[in-house]
């Protein structure tokens, strides 16, 4: 999708031509995704009832806080990249000559090789949901096991959901490595699968649902308990998970038109919309199927393919079923090609920065096609891995390791940046400053340890970034002592 030109004294440049619609399209194809078809049983499930849209609700707010700080640096260093050049740039110093900035780069990237196959793995997982859909016998013959690591467990599962989960994985490296590079096609099928199928849940909700129905919420719902406030951390984070892509385009700066412009319009554009989308899709969904046999472990059918279900239902037994099949190839088509274009963008990163010299250099390598082939497999393998666990503790280690080791540290650095270089050219500066990038890190906070075993979680990012701090450690060491020789 990248398009080059040739400067005048022979280097090649990437070539402007990413326009505000062709941002905004780009952001909410990532920011969609699969994630809002699975994840309204896990979302219902944690706050017990329908006053779970307040996740939804608090969580648009909150996207709404980060986009902002995403804004000010994607239009401030609109060639940097992404989360690597912001970070490296921040914590560098006005001359450039600090090691925090390349230590928290090179972190970022290390977490990267666990968060992105963890979301890879999301998405996998999901299409296997849906395929038991299609095919029942697939739900059976599972193996579970608790693994324990102290006094935290984590399920562990095999059967034909998890070769399923597998083979997506297998078939998009396979493709990959091919060197497809025919994303714009893949990208406009998901776009197209993305788009009918949530036009098709909203008028279905509207002409077959009752709006009532979506709002019945159970005795004390909104009850400030301990509970509560527990189930809406839980709530919030899957709402995080599944508004994050609205900064994709910050990655994309070096090809946009009048960056500076388009990149925070782009950002605060699909946060708006995509968050009207949410709302009115659960709303609609809620509206055909009680929200009681969703949260009930008496309906696993509901809970792992909830908008097959609803299609079933809204139709009747003549059509519906059908037409449940039907919703269900359309959520694994979308599955898939989330999946497609997460490991051909999520592959770069790492390639990116070994050739920055601030990674492992095998990561630097192409294939002879042209592509990053150990990227690639590395971050394959470990999704392979991840499609062994549970949907809802994916999502969590996902998100928690990202607001760990990418936001927070983006939402500090904002505000140091104000103060040490001032003089920045900032063409976007965040509304009510520090107001939001403050609202970010107590939203995410919030998130972090506002649910039942959340130290599980934090405890793995911990390992994260001790080990990530022994391998910079090391790294530096051997670099140091090969220029002394």
């Amino acid at each position: 999708m990248t398009s080059i030109e040739t400067r005048s004294e022979g280097e090649p440049h990437l070539h402007r031509s990413l326009n505000l619609r062709g941002a905004v399209a780009l952001n909410m194809l990532d920011m969609i995704g699969v994630g809002p078809f699975i994840t309204l049983p896990l979302i219902l499930a944690a706050m017990g009832g329908p006053q779970a849209m307040l996740g939804w609700i608090l969580g648009a707010g909150l996207a709404l806080c980060d986009g902002l700080v995403w804004a000010e640096l994607g239009a401030a260093m609109p060639e940097a990249g992404g989360s690597y050049a912001f970070l490296r740039t921040i914590y560098s110093g006005a001359d450039g000559t600090r090691k925090l900035g390349r230590f928290l780069a090179f972190l970022f990237i290390f977490q990267l090789t666990f968060s992105a196959p963890l979301s890879v793995a999301s998405g996998c997982i999901g299409l296997s949901q849906y395929a038991t859909y299609l095919w029942p016998g697939l739900a059976g013959h599972t193996v579970s096991h608790m693994a324990h690591v102290a006094s935290y467990s984590v399920g562990v599962a095999a059967g034909p959901t998890t070769l399923m989960a597998i083979a997506a994985v297998l078939v998009a490296v396979f493709l990959l490595y091919r060197g497809l590079t025919g994303l714009r096609v893949v990208a406009a099928v998901m776009w197209c699968s993305v788009m009918a199928l949530i036009a098709w849940i909203l008028v279905t909700g509207l002409v077959h649902g009752h709006i009532v129905q979506a709002f019945t919420f159970p005795a004390g719902a909104f009850s400030p308990t301990p509970g509560f406030f527990l189930g809406l951390g839980s709530a919030m984070l899957i709402a995080t998970y599944d508004y994050w892509g609205y900064y994709n385009i910050t990655f994309l700066g070096g090809e946009v038109k009048d960056a500076a412009r388009t990149v925070p319009r782009a950002i605060l554009i699909s946060i708006a919309l995509v968050a009207a989308m949410y709302l009115a899709m659960n709303v609609s969904v809620l509206a055909v199927l009680p929200w009681q046999g969703i949260v009930g472990a008496h309906d696993l059918a509901a809970r792992r393919a909830v908008i097959s279900t609803f299609m079933e239902v809204a139709y009747g037994p003549r059509i519906g079923p059908t037409l449940g099949k039907v919703a269900a190839v359309l959520v694994m088509v979308t599955a898939f090609a989330s999946v497609f274009s997460l490991l051909l963008g999520y592959s770069r990163i790492p390639y990116a920065a070994a050739r920055d010299g601030n990674y492992f250099r095998i990561f630097g390598r192409l294939h002879q096609k042209g592509f990053p082939h150990v990227s690639l497999l590395v971050l394959g393998a470990a999704a392979i891995c991840f499609c062994f666990f549970s949907l809802a503790d994916v999502i969590a280690a996902l998100v928690v390791l990202r607001i760990l080791l990418q936001f927070l540290m983006q939402h500090v650095g904002v505000i140091y940046l104000r103060r040490s270089r001032p003089e920045m050219k900032r063409p976007f500066r965040i509304w009510l400053y520090p107001l939001p990038p403050l609202l970010a890190i107590a939203g995410f906070s919030y998130i972090l340890i506002e649910r039942a075993n959340f130290q599980r979680e934090i405890l793995g990012a911990a390992v994260v970034v001790v080990v990530g701090t022994i391998v910079y450690a090391v790294r530096e060491r051997v670099r140091t002592e090969m220029k002394v020789v």
